[in-house]
């Protein structure tokens, strides 16, 4: 089996966009589900309902896979599970070290939806001499004093931030430094990289305070009630001439969807990733 270090996706040199390689999980997860129920095959708009998109722009992100379903069956459940693993790499074995094992840290360790999707926790790693050799899902976590021979030994190239933000861009730069290429960041900070370093950002407190804005609009629409539309209109329709300068019907306000954003870079459609697999 090969490893992360001996091959890179050919995502881009292929031209597939970045809002597409976004949306492939959302894909690969719901066509997961019909496999384990047996499903063998999905028409379009039942994929694209499951993934929460629109079925013209699914079709659209299958057909930079070269797949464009039977007309009147739809698509092979188990050829576009395959099809879309081999894409985004995960039939190959992704070893990935875990760098702070606080209780996030050791959530992320102990989820078990990593070794399934093609990533293997190759070590788990932290600065605190408390917590070495103390096994976690497992894993005997590891000092920091040795990360560097940790990624050379495991050929690693993600590396997974989960310490405080004051420590997260010192632990970047060694992860960088010792050969990795890719980040998942959980710290609340922005990490600065080179070029050729893919980061991705996961910040729980801005999903939740975007979450928290919603509602605010949403508690904002409920409180301009229809009786109040009614009793302005009909005031204004009192007072002389103002027929003509009359406001129109209040409508509710639809709050803009929030754009997600990747080390202050935005995709093209402002897709979003998951947060986490399920």
């Amino acid at each position: 089996m090969a490893t992360g270090r001996t091959h890179r996706p050919a995502t881009r040199s292929r031209g597939i966009p970045e809002a597409t390689v976004a949306r492939l999980p959302l894909y690969l997860r719901a066509l997961t589900a019909l496999s384990e129920r047996s499903v063998p095959t999905v028409s379009s708009e039942e994929l694209a309902a499951a993934a929460g998109v629109n079925s013209a722009k699914l079709r659209k992100d299958f057909s930079y896979l070269g797949s464009y379903g039977t007309r009147g069956v739809g698509y092979d459940v188990e050829y576009l599970v395959y099809q879309i693993s081999r894409e985004l790499g995960l039939t190959q074995d992704w070893p990935v070290v875990i760098v702070g094992i606080g209780n996030l840290g050791a959530a992320l360790a102990n989820y078990g939806g990593f070794a399934s999707r093609g990533f293997r926790v190759a070590a788990l790693i932290d600065a605190d001499p408390a917590m070495t050799g103390k096994p976690v899902a497992g894993i005997a976590v590891q000092h920091t004093d040795e990360l560097e021979k940790i990624i050379t030994d495991n050929g690693v190239s993600i590396g997974v931030i989960a310490t405080p933000a004051g420590a997260a861009q010192q632990v970047c730069d060694r992860l960088v430094a010792a050969g990795v290429t890719s980040i998942l960041n959980f710290a609340p900070t922005v990490l600065s990289v080179p070029d050729g370093v893919d980061v991705r950002k996961v910040d729980l407190s801005i999903e939740l305070q975007i979450l928290a804005f919603h509602e605010q609009r949403k508690a904002g629409e409920e409180t301009v009630a229809p009786d109040e539309v009614a009793s302005a209109q009909a005031a204004a329709q009192d007072t002389p001439g103002a027929a003509a300068a009359a406001p129109a019907p209040l409508a509710p306000h639809r709050a803009a969807p929030a754009a997600g954003t990747d080390n202050g870079r935005q995709g093209p459609d402002g897709d979003v990733p998951a947060v986490m697999p399920a």
